[in-house]
């Protein structure tokens, strides 16, 4: 690997992951499923916020997670509440992040730990470490090189090359980890920021819950980044990742039966995705992967023939905006 890369092999079974998973990911291709999406996506985010606040000990059950979504009162530690509350406010805006921007992350984490910590939204200004029980587990990198650390690790996230998103998605999990550049909310931080990642590589993975899988194999989950720690690299860590992520997918497809696509469904689809933003016939293409340009065309103007939305502009300079519903 290139010297700016952080160290990791990839083997023959992270790329068969990737390919096995990418498969998967192809079978929605040009299929969607018969489930409201706004209902799948809340599923989702109840499923994810629940375990990833979990594996930080937070005492909540699901179900108190589901009532604090729905703005019901729940009875339990203000502390966790309040996490329970912070995180729902950061993956709500989790499809406005720029994953390639240190600038993003910290606004994330002054949105996930805002209470909870002094420092939030700020890189750790002194030495930590991480204890189980009296010995150091982790003992992460001198407060003073954080900065550059992650300057690097977000040039490698944003460099143009062929390596699979899947694959720097879980090198940013543990290298993020090992950084710990916060003083608190790494791990929280460190799950959502390769959701973020994960979303911007495919839309799917907005319904896909890939933290609760952590959740189950969360002992596991520590094993290999300690091993990772110890053999100075993440190769470990992304198959185990990989093979996470290839399980949440999976679990949703063998959940949810597919329909095939119409002209309405995709609108209903990119309405929900763009909601009051302008987006052009490219924007919608990019959204949806699987249809040409002259299926977008025919979509676009069955919309704008029904008053679903409406067009300004001409010829390449067209923008689009989905009414209000």
């Amino acid at each position: 690997m290139p010297n700016k890369y952080p160290p990791f092999t990839i083997t023959a079974k992270i790329v068969n992951l990737c390919s096995e998973i990418t498969r998967l990911l192809g079978q929605f291709e040009g299929l969607k499923v018969p489930v409201p999406q706004p209902q799948l996506r809340e599923q989702s985010r109840i499923k994810t916020i629940y375990s990833s606040l979990a594996i930080e000990g937070n005492r909540l059950t699901e179900q108190q997670v589901t009532n604090i979504i729905n703005s019901k009162r729940v009875i339990g530690p203000q502390k966790d509440i309040l996490e329970v509350k912070n995180a729902i406010k950061a993956y709500d805006l989790i499809r406005t992040y720029k994953v390639g921007r240190l600038g993003s992350l910290l606004k994330a984490h002054t949105l996930m730990m805002n209470g909870l910590t002094d420092d939030a939204g700020s890189l750790r200004s002194r030495n930590v470490g991480i204890f189980k029980g009296a010995e150091v587990a982790h003992l992460a990198p001198k407060y003073q090189m954080v900065p550059k650390l992650m300057a690097d690790l977000f040039a490698f996230l944003k460099k143009k090359d062929d390596l699979h998103a899947l694959i720097k998605s879980c090198v940013f999990h543990y290298e993020f980890e090992f950084i710990h550049p916060f003083s608190d909310g790494n791990g929280r931080i460190g799950r959502l920021w390769q959701t973020a990642i994960l979303s911007n590589f495919h839309p799917l993975f907005e319904y896909i819950p890939v933290e609760s899988i952590v959740r189950l194999k969360q002992k596991q989950y520590y094993q290999v980044l300690g091993q990772a720690d110890q053999s100075g690299d993440s190769t470990q860590f992304i198959e185990f990742m990989l093979k996470v992520i290839y399980q949440a997918v999976e679990d949703l497809l063998v959940n949810i039966k597919p329909q095939t696509q119409t002209t309405q469904s995709r609108l209903a689809l990119a309405q929900d995705h763009f909601q009051n933003k302008t987006f052009s016939r490219k924007d919608y293409v990019a959204f949806h992967k699987d249809i040409s340009t002259a299926t977008a065309s025919r979509d676009l103007l069955f919309g704008a023939k029904h008053k679903i939305i409406k067009k300004s502009g001409s010829r390449a300079l067209t923008r689009y905006l989905f009414f209000k519903a």
